[in-house]
């Protein structure tokens, strides 16, 4: 595993939790390449991977709404504060979030205002596995639209910006069916007229884009699965559009099925996006084994992409995901995970290829509200090595 830092790499050395979940504080140090953070069930891991991906893209990776991030003793809600430390190539990297209840949330890079989020993406980037990332195959077809959305976004501002503007006509388009109830008066009919123009555009600019990063992420899917399955296996990822020839001309003849329905029934948000297994729908005709392992292919490939067009390696969050690997699985995916920062959480055991820098237990103690963090969990804890959190764990 090389050492991140270099000119064009991307480190985080720090990360300080104030009022977040279940702690009072946390301060830890992170290895430059392997982090893992051992502990019980419910012992407050993944609430440590949940404040370094926050930071990232400020919001949850469990997919919790922000006013349920900052911790609650009684009746009281603190205002919840995540600060992290390191380096974005040859520059120092701060960043420093703040999630106040019933107030907007404030985020400083390097002591500057964010003003639009996708920005931290090429300063500072996370890529998380985890165990509900099985959706990615079991789920509907909104779950890979969004897993190709949110890998388009990270990766090119532009296609952020498409995808926002995209949801907010969608949104607009929507409320005026709605509104008509069944029934379009003439005026209703002018303004669905330009709402039209403007979804058919922009929803054929997001067709191009999503089709485009499926035949870069493609081979990066084979290498991914061949790599975690250890043996090589006909993978494919595609989007099955939700019409046929121009959206404009799709979205006019199916415009009385609209209005009757009071929504949007073509266009990007109602495309399909299957996944198979040598040819066939990985969500039906996949095993238990095979679906895991295309999941974790698809976060592994999208981790590689993002590395190769930011320039930059993610760091690598890894969230219990060896829990339901069998021991091949887990050693392969560990002798594959890309040269860069990891922050590995698990309750268990770590394949015997892990190389690790760092290992820091988690637990409860007899006093209620306090958690310790060591190198060995029966140390006498260093303030060098180790660091004292306070608060109540859960998760």
């Amino acid at each position: 595993r090389s050492r991140p830092g270099a000119a064009g790499q991307m480190r985080l050395d720090r990360i300080e939790v104030r009022g977040f979940r279940s702690y009072i504080e946390a301060d830890l140090d992170l290895a430059p390449g392997l982090t893992v953070l051992v502990g019980a069930n419910g012992s407050g891991k993944t609430n440590l991977l949940e404040a370094m991906g926050f930071l990232a893209s400020l919001s949850s990776f469990r997919g919790a709404p922000t006013e349920a991030l900052a911790r609650v003793v009684g009746q009281v809600t603190d205002t919840a504060v995540i600060r992290g430390f390191g380096e974005d190539g040859p520059r120092r990297l701060e960043i420093e979030t703040e999630i106040a209840p019933g107030r907007r949330n404030r985020t400083l890079v390097n002591k500057q205002p964010l003003f639009r989020t996708g920005d931290l993406a090429r300063t500072f980037s996370v890529s998380v596995f985890s165990p509900d990332d099985l959706i990615l195959v079991k789920g509907g077809p909104a779950e890979r639209r969004n897993y190709l959305d949110e890998l388009a976004a990270r990766l090119h501002p532009r296609n952020e910006a498409l995808l926002g503007e995209y949801d907010r006509v969608l949104r607009q388009r929507n409320a005026l069916l709605k509104q008509s109830a069944g029934r379009l008066d003439a005026s209703g009919a002018l303004t669905l007229d330009v709402w039209d123009v403007k979804l058919a555009s922009l929803g054929e600019r997001v067709g191009v884009v999503r089709a485009e990063l499926v035949d870069r992420l493609s081979p990066m899917l084979l290498r991914a699965y061949g790599d975690i399955a250890d043996r090589p296996a006909a993978i494919g990822l595609r989007v099955r559009p939700s019409w046929s020839g121009a959206l404009a001309d799709a979205l006019a003849l199916g415009r009385n099925d609209d209005v009757r329905r009071g929504v949007s029934l073509l266009g990007p948000h109602r495309d399909d996006v299957e996944a198979t297994i040598e040819g066939r729908p990985s969500r039906t005709h996949a095993s238990q084994g095979e679906q895991r392992t295309l999941s974790l292919s698809m976060r592994l490939a999208g981790h590689r992409l993002a590395a190769d067009v930011l320039d930059s390696t993610p760091l690598l969050l890894l969230d219990d995901v060896f829990s339901e690997l069998d021991p091949v699985r887990s050693d392969a995916l560990i002798r594959h995970l890309p040269a860069g920062q990891a922050v590995l959480a698990t309750a268990g055991a770590l394949p015997a290829a892990a190389q690790v820098e760092r290992v820091v237990h988690v637990r409860r103690t007899e006093q209620e509200g306090s958690v310790l963090l060591g190198e060995n969990p029966g140390e006498t804890v260093d303030s060098k090595r180790a660091d004292l959190l306070v608060g109540s764990s859960e998760g």
